[in-house]
This record gives structure tokens, C-alpha cells and sequence, in this order.
């Protein structure tokens, strides 16, 4: 009906988006060790079914203490595990999630190439900058930086790997054994960057990889975070509750792109969804019903203020949120909402907290199959936004429920393919695969 099909991604998160998953997911492994991967590898294999165009792990490179009091924390690094998924998948796309704000440009660069290679052209990138100020001192330092040195950096970042992906030419490797040549080495050539944050050599120590880069993601919704998407991103993961919320950040997106000598065809706008199904209304509400029963309040507004950037010690949940508060947050796009729906509104941080049961601004659904269906239809005829970034609250369950009842029936309506048309995330997307970001080496004559 569309003309274009929707495109999918799945967050996966231990057994469920929701923090009552695991206390409702029968076969919940132990979460230790090697069997708490389970219900993720199962669930890459359920969305692979589905012919979803990727699955994708978030990071953080701290630990909350008080979380893990409430629901699992087992956080293993996503581009191992990434890597480790090629094995049990065969086409579905494997992005995985590394900050700019801490680590190496050229560490990143040679293990995501080398995720690349291990899927056969699979591999994607989040490219996020890391809000928490925690984090800081698990990487020996006193200070996080300040916003906008984070996405200075960010940019400048994503610029060195790009360029250190392309110190190979595509026709490095010639493999001649009659002449005893395996690669020609006027073709391979140092990144030779210099900027502001980094100073790096090069070349990586592997070829450039199936996709040339892989795929790359961002989620930022702010005035910084949108020109780095509109720069670098094929995807964009936002949290976006109405159709005309998601037309007008869509086309901010697109617009960024253009500023940036890209067109919005070149970007892939997917909101987030968390959403229960049920064969009818009542139960898909009596569901999500037994996981909000499962809440501790006091987690529900402490999780809130930890995700916002606000300082735990001195919030009082029982008063509304007030700008003294947010000055001394960590500021982040997440936090100015809050401010704005407590001046709205009026009611107590504590009070907000229990409304907010999913990704705060973002989209939450109960209901049935055609339901979401209808759903998904209205926005991305509507050109709100390109699919969706699927939250399932409990896996692989809610999963299995999506690729089973409703992807049938977008594929009845055109939405959804019904089989890929190619072997790597870059086709799944409909996105060209890059050229060199600089001029490839002649080749002898």
C-alpha cells in the first residue's frame, strides 16, 4: 500500500525492555555466566525470522549499584557479542553500541571492522557520547566532559575511524602466489590524522571490510546531536510519542543531512516502540497490567533520575522537578523533557515517574496485532518515520508474538519484505555502500 516497506530493528536487552521481564519470563536463565546470553541469542534468530533488518545492544560502561537491586545488570560488551552472534545468525543486521566519549578511535575502528568481517558485511555501529558522569572516574579521570565537547569530539571521532577503515583500497589484497605478492602495499596507506582531540597513524591491520564501513547509528535528540546525525548517521534511534512529532523530527533530521551535502534518502529515521500484544484488547492490557504490578515505585523514580542525569542524593521525589535541579544534571536533552512536562503539569518528580513506564517522549503500545499494524501503517505513510526501533518488553516472547502475528500482516499490506534481497545490513537498508574517503592508490601500470 506504501510503495516502500517499513524498516525494523530490535532492541535487545537480557530477557525484556521492561524491568518486570524477568520476573514474568518463565525460562529466565540464571544471570551469570554464559547462560545469561540466551534469551538474546534466541531472540537474534526470532527477529532474524522475521526478516527484521537489525538487532541492536545499547552499552553503558558503568554500573548503577542501586539497579541491580531491582532487575538484572548483566552487561556484557556489545561488540563481542556481536561478533559472537555471527555464528548463530546468518543475515540479519548486528549493531552494536561504543562511546566516543571514552576509549580509542583506532581500538574501535579495528574491532568493529573486524565485526564486519566476521558477519560477512553485518556489522553496525552506535555511535553514542556518554552522559553519565560516573564514567568518568572507571577511566582514571576527575572530570566528564561538558556536552559540547562530547559531540565536538564525537564528530572528530567518528571522522578518524572512518578514515582509518579506508587505509585499504578495496583491491589491496591481489592474493598473486606466482609472484609471491599478497597484497600490494602502494595500496595501503596511513590514516595519517590530525585534529583536535586525536593525532592517529594508522593503517588498521586488516582489510577494509565487506560493508567498506559499517553501518552507523545515533540517537542524540539534541541541537548537537542531530547535526552529527544529519553528518554521519544511516540510522537515527529517537524516542518520538505522536505522528506530527515524528514528521517534524524527521524532517529536522533530513534537513541536518542536507547541511551537510547528503540528502534525507541517505538517513533511516526508526522511533522507538515498546509495545505488549495480546490476541485481544484485555489481554494484551492484562498483561501489561502483571508487569506494571511488578514495579517498585521507588525504583520507577530513582531509575528516572539516573537515566536524566540528576543527582540521586539530593532529589526529593515528593516535589516537582525544579530548574536548580537540572543545573546540576548532567544535561541532556532526556532532562529538559522532564523539566518541561513538570512546569506542564505541575506534579511531584515521584508522580511523573509512575506515568513514564517506558523511554520518557517515546511511544508505548498495548493492544492487538492489527493494532499495531495500523499503527506502524499510519506512520510511515504519513512520513513520520522510515519503521521502527522495536522494544519488546519480554523475550523472546513479545518477539516472537511481533514476527509471528504482526509481520504477516504488514507483508500483506507491503510493508514488510518477504524474504532479503541481499546479504548485508547496507542492502537490508537500501543504503550505497561508501567509497574511499580519500582517492584509492593507482594501480601500477
Amino acid at each position: 500500500m506504501t510503495g516502500r516497506h517499513a524498516h525494523f530493528t530490535a532492541f535487545l536487552t537480557e530477557v525484556g525492555y521492561h524491568e518486570s521481564a524477568w520476573r514474568v519470563v518463565d525460562d529466565a536463565p540464571p544471570d551469570t555466566g554464559a547462560a545469561a546470553t540466551i534469551p538474546v541469542l534466541r531472540a537474534a534468530q526470532v527477529a532474524e525470522r522475521g526478516l527484521l533488518d537489525a538487532v541492536f545492544f545499547a552499552d553503558s560502561p558503568m554500573l548503577e549499584p542501586f539497579r541491580a537491586r531491582y532487575f538484572p545488570q548483566v552487561r556484557y560488551d556489545p561488540i563481542a557479542l556481536v561478533s559472537a552472534l555471527a555464528t548463530t545468525t546468518e543475515r540479519i543486521g548486528l549493531v552494536a553500541t561504543a562511546s566516543t566519549t571514552y576509549g580509542s578511535p583506532y581500538e574501535v575502528a579495528r574491532r568493529l571492522s573486524t565485526a564486519d568481517h566476521l558477519t560477512h558485511g553485518r556489522a553496525g555501529w552506535n555511535v553514542v557520547t556518554t552522559r553519565l558522569a560516573g564514567v568518568a572516574r572507571n577511566f582514571g579521570l576527575d572530570e566528564h566532559p561538558a556536552h559540547e565537547d562530547r559531540y565536538a569530539r564525537a564528530g572528530e571521532f567518528v571522522d578518524v575511524v572512518r578514515a582509518l577503515w579506508d587505509t585499504w583500497d578495496d583491491d589491496a589484497v591481489v592474493g598473486d602466489k606466482a609472484a609471491g605478492t599478497w597484497a600490494d602495499v602502494a595500496r595501503i596507506r596511513p590514516a595519517d590524522f590530525h585534529g583536535a582531540f586525536f593525532d592517529v597513524a594508522g593503517p588498521l591491520p586488516l582489510p577494509r571490510s565487506p560493508q567498506g564501513h559499517p553501518v552507523l547509528a545515533q540517537a542524540g535528540s539534541s541541537a548537537a546531536g542531530i547535526d552529527l546525525a544529519g553528518r554521519i548517521a544511516d540510522l537515527v534511534f529517537t524516542a518520538q510519542p505522536t505522528v506530527a512529532a515524528g514528521r517534524e523530527f524527521r524532517d529536522v533530521v533530513h534537513a541536518a543531512a542536507r547541511r551537510h551535502g547528503r540528502t534525507g534518502d541517505d538517513v533511516r529515521v526508526l522511533p522507538g516502540l515498546a509495545f505488549v500484544l495480546g490476541s485481544t484488547v484485555a489481554e494484551a492490557l492484562a498483561r501489561r497490567e502483571r508487569l506494571e504490578g511488578l514495579v517498585d515505585p521507588e525504583f520507577r523514580w530513582r531509575n528516572l533520575a539516573f537515566n536524566a542525569g540528576l543527582d540521586l542524593t539530593t532529589l526529593d521525589p515528593d516535589v516537582p522537578l525544579s530548574e536548580e535541579a537540572v543545573a546540576r544534571a548532567t544535561r541532556t536533552s532526556r532532562t529538559d523533557d522532564l523539566l518541561r512536562r513538570t512546569q506542564d503539569t505541575g506534579k511531584t518528580f515521584r508522580a511523573l515517574a509512575a506515568e513514564l513506564t517506558g523511554l520518557p517522549g517515546g511511544l508505548e503500545f498495548t493492544g492487538t496485532p492489527d493494532q499495531l499494524a495500523d499503527l506502524v501503517e499510519e506512520w510511515v505513510v504519513a512520513g513520520a518515520s522510515d519503521g521502527f526501533t522495536l522494544q519488546p518488553t519480554t523475550l523472546p516472547d513479545s518477539l516472537e508474538l511481533f514476527v509471528d502475528h504482526v509481520v504477516p500482516i504488514l507483508q500483506r499490506r507491503g510493508l514488510h519484505r518477504t524474504a532479503y534481497a541481499g546479504s548485508t545490513l547496507r542492502d537490508h537498508l537500501g543504503l550505497a555502500r561508501p567509497s574511499l574517503t580519500r582517492t584509492p592508490s593507482a594501480a601500477p601500470a
